[in-house]
Order: C-alpha cells, then structure tokens, then sequence
C-alpha cells in the first residue's frame, strides 16, 4: 500500500505562489501516473495535472496550463505541484494521487492511492 506525504498548502493572496510536495513511500511501477486533484467545496474533484512515472511526460488540465508545473526528484518517489499566479479560484483541497496513467482515462475513478490532501486557499 503506498503512501503519501504532503506539504507545502496554505494561504496565499491572488497572484501568489506556492508549491504542493507529495513524497510516496515507495517507487511506483512505470506504468503509472503521480499527480494532483483538487476539490472546492460544493464541487466535483477535478484533475489538475500528473506526470508518467515511466516517461516522465507530464500533463496539465487547460484551466491551470501556463500557471501550474509539475515536476519530480529523488528517484521519482518525489513530485511537486509548482503553482504561480494563483486565483481564489484555485482555492481547494489539493489531493495527491497514483494510478494507471494517464490519469485523465478515469478520473478520479481510475486512481489506485490517495493522499490525505492539503488546504490551499487564495484570498482576493
């Protein structure tokens, strides 16, 4: 069972920035995805981006595009969610997630590990 740990949430004014950290606690196998999803309240959880662990390919959802990168580190066990301009929008819970790339096949349905997800709120 892999496991999550995530930093890096909080509070930020719109057009700030912060970066989302997700350490799994074991390297995944090639055929799957790491990412993020996120959920406002009252909403839908909505994908916001992964990166292939085979491939290192990543991809962004159109609303974040241009704004929001993803990257990774220490052998692929580490990603982060590099977030720039951000909106009160943006506000949400930020959920890491791994399962059978690409992430955008099933959504939310298709992810096998779920981080326990961290606050960002953006104030206007």
């Amino acid at each position: 069972q892999v496991q999550f740990v995530e930093s890096g949430g909080g509070l930020v004014q719109s057009g700030g920035s912060l970066r989302l950290s997700c350490a799994a606690s074991e390297l995944m196998t090639d055929y799957y995805a790491i990412g993020w999803f996120r959920q406002a309240p009252g909403k839908d959880r909505e994908l916001v981006g992964y990166i292939r662990q085979g491939s290192g390919v990543t991809y962004i959802s159109d609303p974040m595009k241009g704004r929001f990168t993803i990257s990774r580190e220490n052998a692929k066990t580490t990603m982060h969610l590099q977030m720039n301009g951000l909106k009160p929008e943006d506000t949400a819970i930020y959920y890491c997630a791994a399962g059978p790339a690409p992430l955008t096949a099933s959504g939310p349905r298709g992810v096998k590990y779920w981080g326990q997800g961290t606050q960002v709120t953006v104030s206007s």
